[in-house]
Parts: C-alpha cells; sequence; structure tokens
C-alpha cells in the first residue's frame, strides 16, 4: 500500500505530465525570420510600450485582413506592425501604422463569432520589401481545404493555457477537421455554422510529446489560415482553452465574403 507522501509524490508527478505534454500548444515552432512577410501584429498601449494583442495579414498596399473580435469597440489607439518577426528586438524591417479606418463585419454575432472578419485600412500603404508583402486570400468560387487537408497558421499567440507568449513569431502546420464532426454536440454544435471551418493537428509525431496537440490560441486571433500559400481562413475562436481534442481551432471563412471586401476595399469584381 502507497504511503499518503508516495501519493502525494505521485499526483505530482502526473499535474506536471498534464501541464508539460497535455492539451496544450507544444506542436508549432519558431518561424524563419520574415519568412511570412504578411504577417501583422496588432499593438496596444501599454504604459510607454506596445503590447501585442493580435495578428492580421497584409492583402494589399494599405488593407490589413483581421479578425472582428479583435477589435469590437475600435481602435483605441492600437497600432498595426508589419514586417516584424521579433516582437523585443529593434528590427530595421518593421513599419509602423495607424488605422485610418476599421470595417467590422455588420453581422459579427459575439454569441458564436460567426461572420468574424474585419478589415483594416493602414494610415499610409506599406513599402513593399522581402519583409512586408501582401498575400493573396481566396475569392468566391475558389476551392476551401477539404477534410484532412494541411493547412498552415502563424501567430504571436500563446503557447499554452498559462499564458506563456513567444517573443519571435511561431508557425504550425495542421489538418482541416470535417465539419459534420465539428457541427457534433460534444464539439461545437450549433455555434458552428456554415461559416467557419476548424482545424488542429493530433499528433505524438513530430511533437515532442505524446498526445500534443498542434492548435492557436489567445494572441493568434486574426492571423491566417493558409491552403497552399493562399490565405483561406482568419483564426477566429476555439473555446476557452487551446489545444483541446473536441475544441479544434475555428477559422472564419474568406471566400464567403468576396463582395463585402470588394465593397469595402473599393475593389472591382472580376470580370
Amino acid at each position: 500500500m502507497l504511503s499518503g507522501k508516495t501519493l502525494v509524490v505521485a499526483a505530482g508527478i502526473f499535474l506536471l505530465g498534464l501541464v508539460s505534454f497535455g492539451e496544450a500548444i507544444m506542436g508549432g515552432s519558431e518561424a524563419a525570420a520574415h519568412s511570412r512577410p504578411y504577417m501583422a501584429s496588432i499593438q496596444a498601449v501599454e504604459g510607454d510600450a506596445m503590447k501585442h494583442e493580435c495578428g492580421g495579414f497584409a492583402v494589399a498596399d494599405q488593407w490589413l485582413m483581421t479578425a472582428v473580435h479583435c477589435l469590437p469597440a475600435g481602435p483605441n489607439g492600437r497600432k498595426v506592425v508589419l514586417g516584424v518577426h521579433s516582437l523585443s528586438q529593434a528590427e530595421d524591417t518593421k513599419q509602423t501604422f495607424d488605422i485610418l479606418e476599421l470595417h467590422n463585419h455588420p453581422q459579427f454575432n459575439p454569441d458564436n463569432y460567426d461572420n468574424d472578419i474585419a478589415l483594416i485600412k493602414l494610415d499610409r500603404p506599406f513599402n513593399s520589401t522581402e519583409a512586408v508583402k501582401a498575400v493573396a486570400f481566396l475569392r468566391a468560387g475558389g476551392v476551401n481545404p477539404d477534410t484532412n487537408a494541411e493547412v498552415e497558421t502563424a501567430g504571436w499567440g500563446s503557447l499554452d493555457n498559462l499564458g506563456n507568449r513567444p517573443d519571435a513569431l511561431h508557425e504550425a502546420s495542421m489538418g482541416v477537421v470535417s465539419s459534420t464532426r465539428c457541427g457534433r454536440s460534444d464539439y461545437f454544435g450549433r455555434k458552428f455554422t456554415g461559416n467557419m471551418i476548424c482545424a488542429h493537428k493530433l499528433c505524438p509525431d513530430p511533437c515532442d510529446g505524446p498526445h500534443r496537440i498542434v492548435d492557436s490560441c489567445d494572441g493568434d486571433s486574426g492571423g491566417p489560415l493558409l491552403y497552399n500559400g493562399v490565405a483561406v481562413g482568419i483564426t477566429s475562436n476555439g473555446g476557452k482553452k487551446c489545444g483541446q481534442v473536441k475544441k479544434p481551432g475555428i477559422y472564419t471563412i474568406i471566400s464567403h465574403y468576396t463582395e463585402w471586401i470588394d465593397g469595402v476595399m473599393g475593389l472591382q469584381p472580376d470580370a
């Protein structure tokens, strides 16, 4: 029979295992510096400094795509930084912008994050460099990734449910989870709509440790979901905790909003 002390030690080891190897964001890795030149950090004033709050991605020389829930009440002094890899280090590649216009989708539903797409117009066009470029996004009529298709995401979001944030941009590859599964009552139920796609990755391989889950998390919101190098989704929401088996990350399907995007950005519809 185990003594009380032995049981306490065993319980501590078990809990440590949950923290170190459980349902947390451990599967991503640091991206090569400026290998994703479309990535943006949306930052808020904190004292004398700026703090990363959400991601975004450049889709034209003066336009950024992000999520409504990142700025539900307006810009409020936030700035956009492009050409950033390290949030803390001085980098000659960084370009910082004020937000000239914020366009949140008028049908955004805060109860289930449906229509979680927003467009930001920067105060000026960015200077196109190797570290700052726009990414193509999928338009109506394009083919979205099917179940099990490999997709990618990136951001400066939390690495675990303890809120530990990286200084450098991280990236991850994941697989699309079927809409049928994500709409099940034990997943998201009726909160999951046809405007959403969900994705994560159950690994032990190539992740360092058993049963770890690759997933986006707090601070990654607004960043892109990419399929074959094209932005097909916007990081939206996946539940109160990240890396849960039955709560994959949810992404807004960009191609469902082509008409609205064209109207806001003043683009001419395809002939």
